[in-house]
């Protein structure tokens, strides 16, 4: 199916990385910030399993600078086990009103990738047993299946434990 390009894509392009997009929704067809699915839900549409398809978060630690946080959709983020991996004390999950003046993505369409600025990023290592994995294309019923390595290609992260009750 065909999919405008955007700016997680555009990044993906130019470090010459593969990937392959997913689209859940019928073509033509969007929805706003309050009808998008969850990311399990999204998961169900794509009919991969959840433990595959991450989702993006942007908190707000202490010292006010802002890290984004990449998790299994059916996971919790564990704020301390966050804060800890960015050396802060507290990090918060920021506002859906403010994501996107401050990322240029809306809720439910939040990618790692192509952010106004790009953020200290953190993703779940379990990633790191995947040899692909999915997440937002930064659009709302797009997703982008990469590798691990070809995502580090177009993005500079770390990994660590960061949901709850593991």
């Amino acid at each position: 199916m065909h999919t405008d390009k955007t700016n997680a894509m555009r990044a993906l392009d130019r470090a010459k990385t593969e990937y392959t997009a997913h689209t859940f929704l019928p073509e033509g067809r969007t929805l706003s910030p309050d009808e998008a699915p969850s990311g399990v839900e999204a998961a169900a549409m794509l009919g991969i399993p959840a433990e595959r398809v991450f989702k993006t978060l942007v908190t707000a630690g202490k010292s006010l600078a802002h890290y984004v946080f990449v998790i299994p959709v059916a996971e919790e983020l564990d704020l301390k086990k966050a804060a800890r991996a960015v050396g802060e004390k507290s990090v918060e999950m920021v506002k859906s009103r403010e994501l996107l003046p401050l990322t240029g993505y809306v809720h439910g369409g939040c990618s790692p990738l192509g952010m106004k600025k790009q953020f200290v990023t953190v993703i779940d290592e379990s990633v790191l047993s995947l040899p692909t994995f999915l997440f937002s294309a930064g659009r709302i019923g797009v997703q982008i299946e990469t590798s691990p390595e070809g995502l580090a290609r177009a993005l500079r992260y770390t990994t660590a434990d960061l949901v709850k009750d593991r």
